[in-house]
């Protein structure tokens, strides 16, 4: 039974299932899920605890399968927590999976637990974790987008008594304090504390948040990607100089974004010659956030501008290998910001 990481509370209240699986790559979310989880079973009279990391081909389950199996000597009720970073249990590991989720039912004296990192789409129909799903609650744990990141401040300052001035300066204030933890969702919670810790409960203005608030942001490249394409621009400059600064390669951010290009004019040839625009995109490996960004590019894109791109690409892959070329930065990361904005000034004028 799947339920939402902001259902799992009520869920718990309702009645307390003797299997749990958590999946996702956001970690204090998880753990926040997990300690709820453990907090309920404890209420219930849960009071021992075993945890076992599944590390390597050569894991041993039956000492899993064992200890979830065994009546401790002093207390009526366990709790067996099983965390498999890898998302990748193994032949092994898939039975035993099974085993202990059919375990699971009408047992009342062991709650398991099970830990896993995002899963695929194919991960997530295989027996295993089916088995998982359809004897206990399994709970995904996705990350916070930046449009979200706000709200979800907001919620986390009011839990601790705190919020930012209404009307335009609060939005100004939420909107700051996003940038400076986009991406590194620990280190916004750990700086949302902070505040608690420096101020008193009420309002809080833009000089305390700014003053307070250490820029803790982390960007991914591939979300770099989705920001260029919704024609972002300042938060595509942000992100670049980010990604500078914490030491990401620049041909690795040259590859996304040419890749980007070359998957608009493949998408775009096809259509033109009488392809579904659907089929296109899913030929092409277009989903997601992305698919939707590309549905409304993609008819107001013309040849001409998508010719450029590519051009331009071509020139940038040359730079961020050394070689110079004419009328173009040399500097690597200065090359890619010009890239990244000629597309996002073409996504951003077809709005």
């Amino acid at each position: 039974m799947h339920v939402a990481p902001n259902q799992l509370a009520a869920q718990l209240h309702k009645g307390l299932r003797s299997l749990y699986t958590l999946h996702g790559d956001e970690p204090l979310l998880q753990q926040e899920a997990a300690d709820a989880i453990r907090a309920a079973a404890r209420v219930q009279g849960y009071t021992e605890r075993s945890s076992f990391t599944v590390a390597g081909a050569h894991f041993d389950w039956s000492a899993v399968l064992a200890a979830g199996g065994s009546l401790s000597l002093f207390a009526d009720k366990q709790i067996i927590e099983v965390r498999i970073p890898s998302g990748k249990p193994g032949k092994e590991g898939s039975v035993a999976l099974q085993q202990l989720a059919e375990a699971a039912t009408g047992n009342d004296s062991t709650l398991t637990l099970v830990l896993l990192p995002r899963l695929d789409k194919a991960t997530k129909t295989g027996a295993w974790f089916g088995a998982l799903d359809s004897h206990g609650v399994t709970v995904q744990i996705d990350p916070v987008e930046r449009a979200a990141l706000p709200q979800w401040i907001a919620q986390r300052l009011a839990a601790q008594g705190q919020q930012v001035v209404a009307g335009e300066e609060g939005q100004r204030t939420l909107s700051f304090f996003a940038d400076r933890v986009e991406g590194n969702l620990l280190a916004a919670h750990q700086e949302i504390q902070k505040l608690a810790l420096l101020y008193p409960p009420g309002e809080l203005h833009w000089q305390q948040v700014e003053a307070a608030v250490l820029n803790v942001a982390r960007y991914d490249v591939f979300k770099l990607s989705e920001a260029v394409l919704s024609g972002q621009l300042l938060r595509v400059q942000r992100m670049l100089d980010g990604l500078e600064a914490e030491g990401e390669a620049a041909v690795l951010v040259h590859w996304a974004l040419a890749e980007d290009i070359r998957a608009l004019k493949r998408v775009k040839d096809a259509t033109q010659a009488g392809k579904p625009l659907p089929t296109a995109l899913r030929e092409n490996r277009i989903w997601g956030a992305k698919e939707r960004l590309f549905e409304r590019l993609l008819p107001r894109a013309s040849d001409a501008a998508l010719a450029r791109l590519l051009q331009s690409a071509h020139k940038v892959d040359g730079i961020v290998k050394g070689l110079p070329v004419a009328d173009w930065p040399q500097q690597p990361w200065q090359a890619l910001q010009r890239l990244a904005l000629q597309l996002g000034k073409l996504a951003l004028a077809v709005r």
